[in-house]
């Protein structure tokens, strides 16, 4: 995909002309789920975008709110704001039983794409994706992102039979996607951050925030 391709498909993300692009394909399941339901439109109001919810035994019971600004930035400040509005929320609701930690926290610079939006932004950077069904006999695959387009994940792989080759996932069929840890990527992640941190403020990569009880 030409560099302006990219511009005029971030161009519409950013003013919503294409809103089907920003709506997340991963979905959480039972619990997780029930805290996405609830967090999602406060997070909304806030002006963020829910990630991703995980609920583990991390620290007896943890659970992980992945957010982050339309512009994919978040700071200490806005992980302090989340939690304020949405313990009490959790609590009241009673949807995480016994004790937990409630923790905020951004999307990291290997990041889970969550939106078909995802897929474009950050073109041009190597992931791994893993399917809900095999395709070409194998669920998972590697290789450099090259955007999305009707309705379908691009992706260059290299595969020993045929060497490298661009292949299309439909969205429906991404089971998780992520971005691999690589130099360039950090490279790119932190520019970002540098040129869209606003004046004493710094990004934030995730922290522990209100121990939360029910």
């Amino acid at each position: 995909m030409r560099e302006d391709d990219h511009s005029d498909t971030r161009t519409r993300m950013q003013t919503g002309v294409d809103g089907a692009l920003d709506r997340r394909f991963l979905t959480e399941f039972g619990h997780e789920a029930d805290v996405a339901a609830l967090v999602e439109p406060v997070l909304e109001n806030l002006g963020f975008r829910l990630v991703r919810v995980d609920i583990s035994g991390r620290d007896g019971k943890t659970v992980q709110i992945m957010a982050e600004r339309p512009d994919g930035t978040i700071n200490i400040d806005d992980c302090e704001a989340i939690s304020r509005a949405v313990s009490p929320l959790l609590d009241v609701h009673d949807v995480v039983s016994g004790a937990y930690r409630l923790e905020i926290s951004s999307p990291g610079i290997d990041r889970p794409l969550v939106r078909p939006s995802d897929f474009e932004l950050w073109a041009g950077n190597e992931a791994k994706i893993e399917l809900k069904e095999p395709v070409g006999g194998r669920k998972r695959y590697r290789g450099t992102l090259e955007g999305f387009a009707d309705g379908e994940v691009r992706l260059e792989v290299d595969l020993e039979e045929i060497g490298k080759t661009i292949l299309g996932f439909p969205v429906a069929l991404i089971a998780d996607a992520k971005l691999v840890l690589t130099d360039e990527l950090v490279r790119e992640a932190l520019a970002r951050a540098k040129k869209q941190a606003k004046p004493g403020s710094a990004p934030h990569d995730g922290a522990d925030l209100d121990p939360s009880e029910e």
